[in-house]
């Protein structure tokens, strides 16, 4: 892994408070973070984008 592939980019980010709230409780439920929940969900979309478009 290259070391700019180590380094965490920041990204701001806006979500409604309904979506927050939700996100938060989500997070709590699983033992993460608000972040390491999202970062978590990211990583698995890709995931599956990737694995659908191989499947093609």
């Amino acid at each position: 892994m290259k070391d700019t592939e180590k380094t965490k980019k920041q990204v701001p980010l806006r979500l409604s408070p309904s979506l927050y709230a939700e996100l938060m409780r989500w997070a709590d439920e699983d033992f993460r973070s608000l972040n390491g929940q999202i970062e978590f969900l990211l990583t698995e979309c890709v995931k599956k984008r990737k694995g659908e478009k191989g499947d093609a």
